[in-house]
């Protein structure tokens, strides 16, 4: 256990910002846990003027409708600031790549190559 009672989310791995983008990595399974957890976070990252979010999904195993709610939420809240928010680490069959397919959101999503997440 830590000592420093500082709170500790295993789906957010990290959260960097280079040149006014941020980049968040999250991994792990986001479902209705992870969704509750990771809201206030990118309710925060999201809640300023004209964000410009990089969400890094290479490390997701899983995603349900909890975590596709989650990344929809940032998405409406990025727009209506007049920011970008875009999605890098997807590959074709992976989890959420699956699920955005599934739903027909593949196309809702600014997608970026996974070799270059901050351009």
């Amino acid at each position: 256990m830590k000592d420093d009672h500082t709170p500790t989310w295993p789906y957010l791995g990290r959260t960097d910002t280079t040149d006014g983008v941020t980049i968040v990595v999250l991994h792990g399974e986001l479902d209705l846990l992870a969704a509750r957890a990771l809201a206030a976070t990118l309710d925060d990252l999201t809640g300023t003027r004209r964000p410009d979010l990089v969400l890094d999904l290479r490390a997701v195993t899983f995603i349900d409708c909890s975590g596709l709610s989650l990344l929809c939420r940032a998405r409406h809240r990025v727009r209506y600031a007049s920011g970008r928010l875009r999605l890098t680490g997807l590959t074709p069959g992976d989890a959420v790549s699956r699920l955005l397919e599934l739903t027909g959101l593949a196309d809702a999503f600014d997608l970026l190559d996974t070799a270059a997440p901050g351009r």
